[in-house]
């Protein structure tokens, strides 16, 4: 058995065309575009790729996003004075502060500040609460792009065993409390797991975000289980491997996300997706978050 393969990549091009329509019609009825502020404290490089790669996604669906780049020696006032001021700016419905801050940088100061209506990326405690409470939210883009994928691809998860390899409050954590909105049973594992084959094994759905090199090897995936690597590590030839051994697991499993290729090209254009949401909710008249779930 070889597995199918879900290709993000296919899926971003098919995502993207749905959302520019969506754009251009809130540009008709609201005579306005949605906008979208990136703030980067700092010249951490990660961060910087990260913050082009979004702007870049942004242009070619038709939002309006910039950057405001701070200096890494902005003060914590500062920095709040800037977030309070875009959270009062009617041109941005969406904010996202790259990480990591630099050290002097409080990031529970940033999620205190930013106006939870314009949390596009999911990290105040307005979202993680009501996600936890099934009520509507944005989410963590990552792990509402591993729900996209399997949503799409059509994999079945009323009923289903999931088992996630994570436990981290952008991944691991909020993809358990979405996929339990499915009605799937989930196991969450992480480094303290003893005997993580046991589990993994018992799997209809595995995703792997443990952030190790090929640590999922197919003796421990269940034959025709759907595999989902959200990991990206790099290779010692300098290339770039997920979670999962690709090329063993793909004789295994019945379905299978490479990396790269699989959830990474997804992650922007969800947290684009979760900026339209914000512009409709504001268009609405909502002053608390009440949009549709979109992905619950």
């Amino acid at each position: 058995m070889t597995a199918r393969i879900l290709d993000g990549r296919a899926l971003g091009v098919q995502i993207k065309e749905e959302l520019h329509a969506d754009i251009e019609r809130f540009a008709r009825e609201q005579g306005k575009t949605p906008g979208l502020v990136i703030v980067r404290v700092g010249n951490d490089t990660a961060s910087g790729v990260y913050s082009k790669s979004i702007l870049r996604v942004a242009g070619e669906v038709g939002l309006v996003a910039s950057m405001t780049q701070l200096a890494a020696r902005t003060t914590p006032d500062e920095l709040r004075s800037a977030l309070i001021q875009l959270n009062n700016d009617v041109t941005a419905q969406g904010i996202i502060v790259q990480m990591p801050l630099p050290p002097h940088l409080s990031q529970k100061m940033v999620i205190d500040t930013i106006n939870s209506n314009k949390d596009i990326d999911g990290i105040s405690p307005r979202s993680a609460g009501n996600l936890f409470l099934g009520l509507p939210s944005f989410l963590p883009a990552t792990a509402a792009a591993v729900i996209e994928i399997l949503e799409r691809a059509r994999v079945p998860l009323d009923g289903k065993r999931v088992v996630v390899i994570s436990r981290s409050n952008v991944v691991g954590k909020p993809l358990a409390m979405m996929l339990l909105q499915k009605n799937a049973t989930v196991t969450v594992c992480h480094s303290r797991t003893a005997n993580l084959p046991f589990y993994t094994r018992q799997a209809d759905v595995l995703v792997a975000a443990a952030g190790h090199a090929m640590m999922v090897t197919a003796d421990m995936v269940r034959p025709g289980a759907t595999v989902i690597d959200v990991g990206i590590n790099s290779a010692p030839d300098g290339g770039i491997v997920g979670d999962i051994d690709f090329e063993a697991v793909k004789e295994v499993a019945g379905a299978l996300t490479p990396t790269p290729g699989g959830v990474g090209p997804l992650t922007n254009i969800l947290l684009l997706k979760q900026c339209m949401q914000a512009a409709w909710r504001e268009a609405q008249g909502h002053t608390t978050y009440r949009a549709t779930i979109y992905f619950l």
